[in-house]
């Protein structure tokens, strides 16, 4: 993971011996709400506790680099540092004890390294106003995550809950954004695999979405 990490780092630094580049400052709101909720909305199964459920807010800031291959494509590898905070219940039943329902109160703070390296195009070129188009593949890494349950109702040991984070995951960022002047506003889907997930006796009780639409508004340093 450190290897990689720093390879994304001199990525960056060896991005401004060149002439055709920009390199910046980010920063930005990620939203866990995704794709697949568009179904339950438009059957009704939907609604508000739903959304409360599901949505898991958290900002973002770091560096990027704008790499022009030409005069349209280009190349843009960035370093992201993401927080984010749950906290909400967690209701099943215990296996282990003649499926007993049980209730708990889950913490979860998330740090993570996001690593997106995003090949571009210009779709429209103006002197004080760009449209463009990017995609490309996308590595989350763990940064020292934590996890925290309080039995609230029931009788259970969090003991018998197996909880991992995984190291890191690779997906894919696909997305939209418009220049104006030195800023950079993006809009893009990021669509990765869970980081962390929550087990009792090998099933599944929980994960964490990882897939965000992600808005993020850049200055281009230079």
């Amino acid at each position: 993971m450190k290897k990689l990490i720093i390879a994304a780092v001199l990525l960056l630094t060896v991005s401004v011996t060149y002439a055709q580049l920009n390199f910046g400052i980010k920063a930005g709101y990620n939203s866990s709400l995704t794709f697949s909720n568009i179904g339950s909305v438009a059957n009704g199964t939907y609604n508000l506790n739903s959304v409360q459920n599901e949505l898991w807010n958290d900002f973002h800031a770091g560096l990027f680099a704008r790499i022009y291959l030409g005069k349209t494509i280009y190349l843009e590898p960035e370093l992201l540092y993401n927080i984010q905070k749950k906290n909400y219940n967690l209701t099943f039943q215990d296996v282990t004890n003649n499926n007993a329902s049980v209730t708990l109160n889950k913490v979860a703070n998330i740090n993570a390294v996001d690593v997106p390296i995003l090949l571009g195009a210009k779709l429209l070129d103006l002197k004080i106003l760009n449209l463009r188009a990017f995609a490309g593949p996308d590595i989350k890494f763990n940064a020292g995550s934590t996890l925290n349950f309080q039995n609230t109702t029931g009788t259970f040991d969090v003991n018998k809950l197996q909880s991992d984070f995984k190291a890191a995951t690779v997906g894919l960022q696909v997305g939209a954004g418009v220049d104006v002047l030195m800023f950079a506003l993006d809009v893009h889907y990021n669509l990765i695999p869970n980081i962390y997930e929550t087990k009792l006796s090998n099933i599944t009780l929980n994960n964490l979405p990882s897939s965000t639409f992600v808005i993020s508004l850049g200055w281009k340093i230079f």
